[in-house]
């Protein structure tokens, strides 16, 4: 199996631009050490109608290429279950049956930080169990041996950040992100994580699963976000800021290409280019590491 890097979006809405920048990034990360480029679309949540084939498209329309079919993570159901089933064969999880305002009313743990799993339901005693079953049914969480962990990253350095007993199988038996993710990876091997610096922090955690799971631990590199005139994270909500929004305002793909690409100092500010030239000019040494404030043109 080829190593590789991925772009692996969810498909709840068209892509805007921090999304395409962050593909964008991901494919020169891995085309410029080699590597494959593959694409998954992470389903497991909501999913908008025709959004998958849009946002394919959109990556297509930037010049960027992939290998190998798609992985829609619906489909992969079975290993994130296989992969749970070992966990707890093995003595390493515990069942939960706590609500989200459970947890946030609870008393945290000396030094956790916040939102951090408490350890309700970790030692609960085999009658309590029944009991809270028959109220609910149980997530099913790890049981981390360690409080912290470190991972390296491309352009963060080491970063430490908590590991608590973080879920892998929520109630209503949906696979959690940190889970589904860490199996994909694994399967398709992806040794190259390049994604939102916003995502930098749940990185301790998924590594940590990794080498519980036995997995190899991924490269890191989590780039600068793109952040509205408000200084806020875009979302899928700032509908003029896709695609197709931006061609209706006469800036069709290679006009945001170039925009993308001048914001990374990758080209002039006007200058129309290609995806092979960007590749060409790629050096992860000189990325900003500051985000890119985008006001969407008139």
């Amino acid at each position: 199996m080829n190593s590789a890097g991925r772009f692996a979006p969810s498909p709840s809405g068209d892509l805007h631009v921090g999304n395409l920048r962050t593909a964008l990034l991901a494919w020169l990360f891995a085309r410029s050490t080699g590597r494959d480029f593959l694409i998954r679309l992470e389903d497991l949540d909501r999913v908008r109608e025709g959004a998958a084939q849009r946002q394919l498209a959109d990556l297509a329309a930037l010049g960027l290429d992939w290998d190998g079919p798609v992985v829609v993570q619906s489909d992969r159901l079975d290993a994130y279950a296989a992969a749970v089933d070992g966990l707890v064969a093995a003595g390493e999880t515990f069942e939960c049956y706590c609500t989200r305002r459970e947890i946030q009313e609870a008393p945290s743990a000396p030094h956790a930080p916040p939102g951090a799993y408490p350890g309700t339901c970790r030692e609960l005693p085999e009658e309590d169990r029944v009991r809270r079953r028959a109220e609910r049914p149980a997530a099913i969480r790890l049981r981390a041996r360690v409080r912290e962990f470190t991972v390296h990253d491309a352009l963060h350095g080491d970063h430490t950040g908590a590991v608590d007993d973080f879920v892998l199988l929520r109630g209503d038996g949906t696979p959690a992100y940190n889970l589904a993710v860490v199996v994909d990876d694994a399967a398709s091997g992806i040794d190259q994580v390049v994604r939102g610096d916003d995502l930098l922090s749940s990185s301790p955690r998924q590594a940590y699963l990794a080498q519980r799971l036995g997995y190899p631990i991924p490269e890191y590199a989590h780039v600068p976000m793109v952040l509205n005139e408000a200084g806020v994270r875009l979302s899928k909500r700032d509908g003029a800021i896709t695609l197709r929004r931006l061609a209706d305002r006469g800036y069709d793909a290679a006009a945001v290409l170039g925009m993308m690409s001048a914001s990374l100092g990758l080209s002039a500010p006007g200058e129309t280019v290609t995806a092979p030239e960007l590749l060409r000019r790629f050096t992860p040494a000189s990325l900003p590491r500051e985000p890119w404030f985008f006001t969407a043109p008139e």
